[in-house]
């Protein structure tokens, strides 16, 4: 275990290799014997290897270069369709039109997605988390015909790895957990176990290349402005409304 979750990292670098559909069933099959909620498995995964299907995704995902060059792209879906359609058909009233719904679906395909980046991983594989999935969520939902109670909620690029990956900071143990009961630590221990960020190299060019005075301020400034997180939320919200979970 130690030697796969000390050196794991993210593969953004694809080599131009299929990856069989074979092999990305065996790892869906592995992986979904992940943890589910009440054990109705209320996630979708909707798997993209066509090179024209993969390139209209891939704007989605702001053409990043990791969903450029992956083989595969995995769209993970929270998904209360297939269930309420078996309650229905099974003379049960489904009552999962609601938000409470969607997040238990989302909790599912999250694990789901977690425990296909584990298995690929041990597979030889690299994946990467496409974090913009939330961003284009409406757009993807148009691409992968997306009925309703189904939302697209994590994404992965998958593929051989074209080279080892450098490994990205963490924070130290001690920032996460806690004992008992919530630490509430003082500013100046928020600002030492921020330490190793704000002091890693990628980071400290980030924070010059963007003009700023501190790594926070690229992340509050220039990643995840509250101005787009005002404007996607709203997106995200109108979307669960067209899909009937609100």
């Amino acid at each position: 275990m130690d030697k796969y979750f000390s050196s794991r990292a993210t593969v953004r670098d694809f080599r131009n290799e299929d990856v069989p559909l074979s092999l990305i069933e065996s790892i869906l099959e592995a992986a979904m014997r992940a943890p589910t909620c009440g054990n109705m498995q209320l996630y979708s995964v909707i798997v993209t290897r066509e090179p024209e299907a993969r390139r209209a995704l891939a704007e989605t995902h702001f053409n990043q270069p990791a969903a450029i060059g992956a083989p595969v792209i995995l769209t993970i879906c929270a998904d209360f369709n297939r269930f309420s359609r078996w309650c229905r058909l099974s003379d049960a009233k489904p009552g999962y039109d609601n938000f409470l719904s969607f997040l238990t679906a989302t909790t599912d395909a999250v694990i789901l997605a977690q425990q296909i980046t584990t298995i690929a991983e041990m597979e030889g594989l690299g994946t990467c988390w496409l974090g913009t999935v939330t961003y284009n969520a409406a757009r993807i939902s148009e691409l992968l015909s997306l009925p309703d109670l189904v939302v697209p909620v994590a994404a992965l690029a998958i593929g051989w790895p074209a080279s080892t990956p450098e490994r990205c900071e963490r924070l130290p143990l001690e920032a996460c957990m806690h004992l008992e009961r919530y630490r509430d630590d003082s500013d100046a221990k928020v600002m030492e176990l921020f330490k190793a960020k704000d002091e890693f190299g990628p980071n400290a060019r980030f924070v010059a290349e963007n003009g700023k005075t501190s790594l926070a301020q690229v992340f509050t400034d220039v990643r995840y402005p509250e101005a787009m997180n005002v404007e996607v939320s709203k997106a995200l919200l109108d979307l669960l409304r067209d899909k009937k979970f609100l």
